[in-house]
């Protein structure tokens, strides 16, 4: 598999990737476009373009900190869902650098979030019972309550607060 990274919305896939990015994730989840330009050169930010030979599979959208990776949307395009590319993606992704990865997820409460969640835990992802809540990516919206998962190993209450002190006001400073 294939990663470009895109560094502005010009890209020829942006379009796309942007397309699924609304697809896969609820408003109160995702960032607004004019958020997104903000912060694609960001040095810590990355938004990459995954593929299988010239096929375009899946965005992987994460942040890079010193001590963790934090994964924050992930998705693969609809007709390629189930066929193996998501743990593939991921799997690569995790042998990339030994830094623990950070992802949020959503309350377990239907039947896709939880086997959302048992996808994760396949891979070897750790839930956390830790209360935890998403900033809001948009002005006059509430924070999300989410789970976070940690790989390679749980994270302690300790190291959620870390994680909220230290990168949310990387990652949530250039919303709206």
């Amino acid at each position: 598999m294939e990663k470009i990274k895109l560094r502005n919305t010009k890209h020829p896939y942006f379009a796309s990737a942007w397309l699924l990015y609304e697809d896969a994730f609820p408003l109160d989840e995702r960032r607004s476009l004019n958020s997104q330009i903000s912060i694609m050169n960001h040095p810590n930010y990355h938004f990459e373009l995954i593929f299988q030979n010239t096929c375009f599979l899946a965005i992987l959208l994460w942040w890079g900190f010193d001590d963790l990776r934090y994964i924050e949307h992930f998705a693969t395009l609809p007709d390629h869902r189930g066929k193996g590319y998501g743990k593939d993606i991921l799997n690569e992704f995790k042998q990339r650098d030994t830094r623990p990865l950070v992802l949020e997820v959503e309350l377990p409460d239907d039947e896709i979030k939880q086997r959302r969640i048992q996808f994760y835990e396949r891979l070897g992802f750790h839930l956390t019972d830790h209360l935890y809540f998403q900033p809001t990516y948009r002005e006059g919206e509430l924070p999300v309550q989410l789970l976070l998962m940690s790989y390679p190993s749980s994270i302690s209450l300790e190291e959620v607060e870390h994680f909220v002190k230290t990168c949310h006001p990387v990652i949530f400073t250039m919303n709206y």
